[in-house]
């Protein structure tokens, strides 16, 4: 048993490039401690997971069964956090069963649909867990965010190009639909048609979002996270860009999420929403 004044931690793609940077981040914290890791590897099965994230010897090995982690985080006596940086294929179950255990997920994978969101939302408020969905942790993309919504009292275009390692399996990224949903929130509908437009190619204008906001998305090798909101009116363009240069920039919203769903009873989704 781990001493009851810290939050127990499960870090559920501990073998992933965030999930070794959420391992290293959760073994220095003062109020928490890692006490299950989860990844499908098999070439870092068994292996401590502080060693697999260059941190050193934790005594955590990485196992490939969540279920069995999840009953281990029960027998604490503080509820214990999963923390899951996996994969879109396989997140809305492992979010369920973290919920079922009575472990409130902190979630980083994006590809969840509204409709599996409605549904976590429901399950959790049914079962009083808190469960937080990040599309990113970033404090810097929040800002990037929240200034997007005061420009959108003034521009009438706006389009977003996100821009990702080609290792990123869904797209548009999270982030990119999360800013186009609260830009659709206020109340307009955007980039009203001066011509009649046609493709020359299928999607060389983007995919269409909801108040016709278009999202744009490149995957190359070199990248790891970009995203610029573009605004556009006659005889200016206002750009909004946010850089991400090391993972180690989204551990702070990581660790406030930690911490914050502890508080809670329900889902709740963004990280502008606990700062």
């Amino acid at each position: 048993m781990v001493n009851e004044a810290l939050i127990p931690v499960v870090v559920n793609g501990a073998a992933g490039k965030m999930g070794r940077e959420v391992v290293k981040t959760v073994a220095q914290a003062d109020d928490m401690m890692l006490i299950g890791a989860v990844d499908h590897n098999p070439e870092v099965l068994g292996q401590d997971a502080g060693i697999v994230a260059g941190c050193g010897e934790l005594e955590v090995p990485i196992l490939n069964d969540l279920q069995s982690v999840l009953v281990l985080a029960t027998q604490e006596k503080v509820q214990g956090v999963m923390v899951d940086f996996t994969h879109p294929d396989g997140v809305y179950e492992n979010v369920r069963s973290a919920i079922a255990y009575g472990v409130r997920p902190v979630v980083g994978t994006t590809g969840l649909s509204p409709e599996q969101l409605d549904d976590l939302g429901e399950f959790a408020e049914k079962a009083s867990t808190g469960a937080l969905v990040i599309p990113n942790f970033s404090i810097g993309m929040v800002l990037l965010q929240q200034a997007a919504l005061q420009a959108s009292k003034y521009f009438d275009h706006v389009e977003i190009i996100e821009l990702h390692h080609n290792q990123k399996a869904d797209a548009p990224s999270g982030t990119a639909i999360k800013t186009a949903q609260m830009l659709a929130e206020m109340g307009k509908t955007y980039n009203p048609p001066s011509v009649q437009e046609s493709e020359k190619l299928p999607g060389a204008r983007g995919s269409v979002g909801e108040e016709n906001i278009r999202i744009h998305s490149v995957r190359l090798p070199g990248l790891l996270a970009h995203q610029e909101v573009i605004f556009g009116a006659p005889g200016q363009v206002y750009t909004l860009r946010h850089d991400t240069s090391d993972r180690a920039c989204y551990m702070p919203g990581v660790l406030l999420a930690i911490r914050k769903v502890t508080e809670l009873k329900s889902l709740v989704y963004g990280l502008e929403k606990i700062l």
